[in-house]
């Protein structure tokens, strides 16, 4: 049996900060060869992936995770060392306890205590989820794809918990568009308005039609599509000129009601509206996407999470962007891990209760699948 505690501080303990590796994925191996896994490190661009996988045969059932952390930040501000990995009252503190070390760690460990099945498993660990996430999961998945390696489901260990273990699983996320957004105006001295014209009124003015309109109400799976403005930008040092352009940029989560395509558009039309010139970019890296509520794989873990955690995980859709967004485009997937209520925070920490509950819960699931 494998020792998910120990495997969960072996994995924070390497500082491995996108794109960085620092031995997380030796760790892996390490951990999967003696249990019957054939290891084929992936390298693209300075990425290092995994893709590890036990059995030929169908069934084939997929983990995914990724080893990559963000920055831990001040390093002075956390409790202890944030890669020490220190337990403390029952806690695992350091970054990447939670996202997703700790998953990777109860997944492995889970695979043994599951006992013998017909079938495959496989890991599809990668090490950029952090970062633009292009060399990572989505290549790794045209890999597979190539060597007939592609599974019947996945599940990615995303921390899907807002507060126990238990609370919810995702069967699916909204999609992520980010718009720039930029006025023109002519620079001049703010004692002489009539020499210049100033960019920012008509930016306030845009800014403030798109902020307050309402996309949508939301539906079943989904929440109501959100857009919030992340930075206002102008870099004038000095208080009496009026700058030259302003700029701004936003970020909409939106439902399966709208593409990036027909959003666009929509905000063309509402920019529209005013009578102010301006210049729209917008890039999206992830449309919305769903495994449906009554599938059986969603269904399946619903009743192993039940089971194990004593309580119905809701179904839901919000929240970040994950890679279960490129798994979709090949089986069902659905998320499920430990709590997230302190990720990317000072002193992330796991609880080894949640850890070892996550091992069995994991468990489960791959004995109702694989039997």
């Amino acid at each position: 049996m494998i020792d998910v505690v120990a495997l969960t501080q072996e994995l924070v303990r390497c500082p491995s900060v996108t794109p960085y590796d620092a031995g997380a994925m030796d760790v892996v191996v390490k951990a999967l060869e003696p249990l019957g896994f054939i290891c084929t490190r992936l390298k693209f661009g300075d990425i290092e992936n995994l893709f590890a996988r036990r059995g030929t045969e169908g069934p084939h059932f997929c983990f995914a995770g990724h080893t990559d952390v963000v920055p831990a930040g001040d390093d002075a501000a956390w409790s202890h060392p944030p890669f020490a990995a220190d337990i403390v009252d029952g806690k695992i503190i350091g970054r990447g306890t939670s996202d997703m070390k700790g998953n990777i760690a109860a997944f492995i460990a889970a695979i043994p205590k599951a006992g013998q099945h017909p079938g495959s498993i496989s890991l599809v660990i990668t090490g950029d989820e952090e970062g633009p996430a292009i060399n990572g999961t989505t290549r790794v998945l045209d890999w597979m794809r190539d060597h007939n390696h592609l599974p019947d489901v996945c599940l990615v260990g995303e921390p899907s918990n807002p507060n126990r273990l238990g609370d919810e699983i995702k069967i699916g996320r909204r999609g992520s568009l980010s718009g720039a957004l930029r006025v023109n105006g002519i620079q001049g001295h703010v004692a002489y308005p009539d020499l210049a014209q100033n960019p920012l009124n008509g930016l306030v003015r845009l800014l403030s039609t798109l902020s307050t309109h309402r996309f949508d109400q939301g539906n079943f799976h989904y929440s109501a599509t959100n857009l919030e403005i992340t930075t206002i930008d102008v870099g004038n040092k000095a208080g009496n000129v009026i700058p030259a352009s302003g700029t701004a940029q936003f970020n909409i989560r939106f439902n399966d009601l709208w593409s990036a395509e027909t959003l666009e558009d929509q905000l063309r039309k509402i920019l529209d509206q005013e009578d102010v010139p301006y210049t729209l970019e917008t890039t999206s890296n992830a449309a919305p996407f769903l495994t449906s509520h009554v599938h059986p794989f969603a269904m399946l873990v619903t009743e192993a999470v039940e089971k194990i955690a004593g309580r119905k995980p809701a179904m839901t859709t919000h929240g970040g962007t994950s890679d279960a967004r490129f798994f979709h485009k090949y089986c069902p997937v659905v998320e499920f891990g430990l709590t997230n209520k302190t990720i990317h925070q000072i002193d992330e920490f796991c609880t080894i209760e949640n850890l070892k509950t996550l091992q069995d819960i994991y468990s489960d699931i791959l004995q109702r699948f694989l039997k």
